[in-house]
């Protein structure tokens, strides 16, 4: 899927004159948490889990990503769907609901879905991709996320299963 995704945005990264996002980054941000102390991390594991086992026994998730949009405060291109698949914002929302239950102040900003793709991005335009990037998901992960001088670099610290009825960490 990166891949792929990777390939029909190119030409487009290249015309932002932005920072290409390295494909192995491309992710889809159910809800951002922010810095988390060490001492909580078992709480969180705990909540995520709670958030995940809402949706045992649900299908996996596909989205078409269609078009890339420039957004300016972050200034970034992102690869968006034109509609949110079913199902998809529910998670988010479970997620978040979780965190905040568990005394965790996660970003409340209205959940859009989205990859971005570019960073930095210089020279800002939307345009539809030249064909649509099927998403899919079955799983999400707790992410740590650190900001180097390169930009960000981002590694799995778990994962949980969003379908079929088990949840153990991959």
């Amino acid at each position: 899927m990166r891949a792929r995704l990777a390939e029909a945005v190119s030409p487009s990264v290249s015309a932002c004159a932005g920072q290409a996002v390295p494909a192995s980054h491309y992710h889809l941000t159910l809800v951002f948490i922010g810095a988390v102390p060490e001492t909580r991390l078992e709480a969180l594991d705990v909540a995520i889990k709670a958030a995940a086992r809402h949706f045992a026994g649900t299908s996996s998730i596909e989205m078409a990503l269609q078009d890339l949009v420039y957004w300016s405060a972050p200034r970034v291109l992102c690869a968006v769907p034109r509609t949110a698949p079913a199902g998809l914002a529910e998670r988010a929302s479970a997620v978040r609901a979780a965190l905040v239950t568990a005394g965790f102040a996660p970003d409340l900003k209205p959940f859009r879905p989205h990859v971005t793709v570019a960073r930095k991005v210089k020279r800002p335009s939307d345009s539809v991709l030249p064909h649509a990037v099927l998403w899919r998901f079955d799983a999400c992960a707790l992410i740590d996320s650190r900001t180097v001088t390169a930009g960000p670099v981002y590694s799995v610290v778990q994962t949980y299963p969003l379908v079929g009825g088990v949840l153990a960490a991959k």
